[in-house]
């Protein structure tokens, strides 16, 4: 197949020659700080040696990222040369994962199922598969009203050409926007617009109205009497595409699935849920790939399934890549990015700088997986690796159900194997893998399928995939493949990294830890130091918390830790914040992005290691020693398309609840105030001193209070807009104690 595919993607690498040397040079300027330190480290006190050690840790962050940026790629995929081949389509099955229908709206999650169903890709060849992880009947409900609607909405989407297949973005644009279009668009636009609304609508009243609506109704009877953490599974077939026979076989295959759950058996959160998916759509389509999306993410790009293909078929060995990562973009997203979470920079240079290493992470959505990688195949040396799982029993590993064990055999060694004609014959199985006790004492979570003990399963997962010798690679076509909402708000930003932060350093302090992956598999030394990077996001806290204090400190104890303006050692700090600022600044206007955008994320990015990686720090600790369990908290996902303008300004505001992940930055902002007042007020009785602080303390502090600026514009807002009382008295408790702990602040 490979052959007759051949050239259906370029790679180039990026001419970065420059961008090497300011990070060469930035290294040595580093290390001549660090050198300055330790050869003068004898004439000075306590605040002198804390930030050796701290720029010690900047020192080695900057070290893994020169290491991670130096050979950045990009894929350019070919699609239209895929579509010649339509015969070699492979099958696909679709995976898309939603776990509270409070937090996460269902005609959100219907929109990204209908945009699923209407790809520009055989209907016969994809099966979508929904997992309810809160068995809603609502969701059931939803699903089944959206199976209808997408009898109309796919065949009108391919008889168009329709660009946008999201419904909620699609019909934005009103009537007037298609006035000049032909009579019979228009009439078809109206009618589907019509039946779209009636959709949201009945959506929305048995959201209101549930007990009404499911109350008495035989297609309920399994969600009835049941808890959302103890229920017996749930599989049912939804839509068959039974092919062109039907008139409406342009809509794939719609299964939903709702997990058993009992409190006697734990259910490992998204990662436990994918490999129910798995297992499911194992025993019912089998399809050679999987493409898994969060309930909030549409596709974007109607050929996105030919683009990932191009990169799964296209190579000599056919197998070379175990997955193909789109990155996550984001809708209606603030161009500024106000709450530094879209990640737009780093994905454009870390992000591709990793992909030229081994291939990108796996982020945990939008990505299109090789069955037989997630059932735990290796590359090449296939004769080998197939004799060793010959004799290896295969129930023992993925479980002892027969049938799936067989259709798992035939995908691992490329069996062909019969298409199941009708999907209903295969439920006993379905709900026989769905079960909470089908992994007890097999490889499910460990070495197959998605890896349990992090909150952050996507990370896990794709480590694990690259530690067995795996390549991965990333398609980035010019049309987004899929757009996702980024959180909006304070506390659900600040939930968002304390949940990866925590995941992260779980991995890295685990036996699954990227250097022991490295030492005893084939995860390669560079892609080592990748994961290494991003794994230590929670460890970051203590020295961005400890350096931001420093400057704090010095003035309120009359000491220093920069250099004075007459030493000839002061152009160091000098040149590497200039530089620095200047060479992030200049990446951020190449890529298109403003300067606004920069300094938010320059700000967040000092916010976010002071609040949530610290929480996250502090709450892994605890679960090392097994003091607790590992939470996965879900984050709330809104729709922002249909608000208007204002709303919109409303939405990008910082937002603040009474959540204890606010009141370390609440209390940096209040110490840096607290030491400039006492600064301020000991100069204008003693004036300057020589062994006090200088300018450098200043800036210092005057930049942390800039960096912190929406936590001092929140001390003056009312609202969810304003920082709750409870937490200004706490950060002034603390505030407290750090003042008199820094001693004698006005000697």
């Amino acid at each position: 197949m490979a052959a007759n595919l051949s050239h259906l993607f370029d790679v180039k690498r990026r001419k970065n020659i420059f961008p090497r040397l300011v990070e060469l040079s930035l290294l040595a300027l580093l290390f001549s700080l660090l050198f300055y330190r330790i050869i003068n480290f004898e004439q000075h006190g306590l605040p002198w040696l804390i930030a050796l050690i701290c720029e010690s840790w900047f020192t080695f962050l900057w070290i893994l990222t020169v290491f991670i940026k130096w050979n950045q790629i990009d894929y350019t995929t070919y699609p239209y040369r895929l579509l010649q081949k339509k015969k070699e389509f492979p099958h696909v099955d679709i995976f898309v994962t939603t776990a509270d229908p409070d937090l996460e709206p269902p005609i959100l999650t219907m929109n990204t199922v209908l945009s699923l169903l209407s790809v520009d890709y055989p209907a016969d060849k994809l099966a979508c598969y929904l997992s309810d992880d809160s068995c809603s009947p609502l969701v059931y409900y939803s699903l089944t009203l959206t199976m209808e609607f997408a009898k109309l909405w796919v065949p009108f989407c391919k008889k168009y050409d329709v660009e946008i297949r999201a419904p909620f973005r699609y019909f934005l644009s009103d009537e007037s926007s298609v006035i000049n279009l032909s009579p019979e668009f228009r009439e078809e636009w109206k009618m589907i617009k019509k039946e779209y609304d009636n959709l949201c609508w009945k959506i929305n009243y048995a959201a209101k109205n549930p007990t009404k609506l499911f109350k008495d109704v035989d297609e309920y009877a399994d969600f009835s009497n049941i808890e959302r953490r103890d229920h017996p599974s749930i599989v049912k077939v939804i839509w068959e595409n039974k092919g062109m026979e039907d008139q409406n076989y342009e809509v794939p295959h719609i299964i939903y699935i709702s997990r058993e759950k009992n409190p006697k058996h734990p259910h490992n959160f998204k990662a436990g849920a994918m490999n129910v998916l798995t297992r499911v759509s194992g025993v019912m389509t089998n399809a050679s790939f999987m493409l898994n999306l969060d309930c909030d993410q549409f596709v974007n790009n109607p050929k996105a399934v030919l683009h990932a293909m191009c990169l799964l078929l296209g190579t000599k060995q056919e197998s070379e890549f175990a997955f193909v990562q789109f990155p996550q973009k984001f809708y209606d997203a603030d161009k500024d990015d106000t709450f530094g979470n879209q990640l737009v920079a780093l994905m454009h240079y870390v992000g591709h700088g990793i992909v030229g290493i081994q291939g990108p992470f796996y982020q945990g959505t939008g990505c299109f997986h090789r069955r037989k990688v997630i059932y735990g195949a290796s590359p090449q040396n296939n004769d080998t690796i197939s004799e060793k799982i010959k004799n290896t029993d295969l129930q023992k590993t993925l479980g002892g159900c027969a049938s799936f064990t067989k259709l798992a055999y035939d995908i691992l060694f490329g069996v062909p194997s019969e298409r199941i004609v009708d999907l209903r014959s295969s439920l006993d199985d379905a709900l026989n893998v769905a079960r909470c006790s089908y992994e007890l004492d097999t490889d499910w979570g460990r070495k197959v399928g998605w890896i349990y003990g992090s909150a952050t399963e996507d990370i896990n997962t794709g480590l694990a995939i690259q530690a067995r010798g795996w390549k991965t690679a990333m398609c980035d076509p010019i049309c987004s493949g899929f757009l996702g909402c980024a959180p909006t708000g304070g506390p659900e930003s600040m939930t968002q990294m304390k949940r990866w932060s925590t995941g992260l350093l779980q991995v890295l302090l685990s036996k699954h830890s990227p250097f022991i992956r490295f030492i005893g598999q084939k995860l390669q030394f560079r892609q080592a130091l990748a994961y290494t990077w991003v794994m230590t996001w929670g460890l970051r806290s203590w020295a961005e918390l400890s350096y931001s204090l420093l400057s704090a400190y010095c003035i309120i104890s009359n000491t220093h830790f920069l250099f004075k303006v007459g030493e000839s050692a002061f152009f160091i700090p000098l040149t590497i914040f200039l530089v620095y600022n200047l060479y992030t600044l200049s990446e951020y206007l190449w890529i298109g992005l403003s300067i606004r955008a920069w300094w938010n994320n320059q700000s967040m990015w000092r916010i976010y290691p002071q609040t949530s990686f610290l929480f996250g720090l502090l709450s892994v600790v605890p679960k090392l020693f097994e003091l607790s369990e590992t939470a996965f908290e879900v984050t709330k996902k809104e729709q922002t398309s249909n608000v208007d303008d204002h709303m919109k300004k409303s939405i990008n505001r910082f937002t603040f609840d009474d959540s204890p992940l606010f009141v370390p930055a609440t209390t940096v902002l209040f110490i840096h105030l607290t030491s400039i007042a006492i600064g301020a007020f000991r100069f204008g009785i003693l004036g300057a001193e020589n062994g006090g602080p200088g300018v450098g303390e200043w800036v210092s502090s005057l930049l942390v209070v800039m960096f912190f600026w929406v936590f001092f514009k929140g001390l003056f807002q009312k609202g969810k807009h304003g920082i709750p009382l409870s937490t200004i008295l706490k950060s002034g408790a603390l505030t407290l104690l750090f003042v008199i702990w820094s001693g004698n602040f006005l000697g």
